[in-house]
């Protein structure tokens, strides 16, 4: 499980990991709390789906919302900042997207999820186009790649 190889990292660096979902609706979360010893690396996972919850709690500046929409990896970038910084973690994820099966435009597809990796210091920002496959599907391909970019952003350092 990808999650594990997370936890296992996490514990080697000694570091603590916080997460700031949107259309993911706390699911990254869960995925690493079926880990054992999670407990050792999770500080905290907050569910922002309003976009003033995204202000309150993570600190993302309004005008970041309105330059470049909700769902933009600057917002990504954001939540994973703000949610690491205020709870005293080394590592922060950010994710927003539009999991459908309404909300999609043009420009913003269903399927369209931005990410937002802090670690360390460093914010890093992804965006993926997972395609109109279903609501459920998107959360778990975006969960999916949360964990892989992890694995492979923490196995950089």
């Amino acid at each position: 499980m990808l999650a594990e190889k997370t936890v296992k990292l996490l514990i080697e660096k000694g570091w603590k990991i916080a997460f700031a979902e949107s259309c993911t609706g706390g699911l990254a979360t869960a995925r690493l709390v079926e880990v054992p010893d999670a407990s050792r690396v999770l500080d905290a996972g907050i569910v922002t789906y309003a976009n003033e919850a995204k202000v309150k709690y993570l600190g993302v500046l309004p005008e970041t919302i309105a330059q470049n929409g909700v769902v933009s990896e600057e917002v990504a970038g954001q939540m994973a900042a703000g949610v690491a910084r205020g709870n005293g973690a080394q590592v922060g994820v950010g994710v927003s997207g539009i999991a459908g099966p309404g909300g999609g435009t043009r420009e913003k597809p269903v399927g369209l999820v931005c990410f937002g990796f802090y670690v360390d210091g460093a914010v890093v920002t992804r965006t993926v186009q997972f395609g109109d496959i279903g609501r459920n599907a998107v959360r778990e391909a975006s969960v999916e790649f949360v964990y892989r970019t992890l694995e492979e952003e923490l196995n950089r350092l």
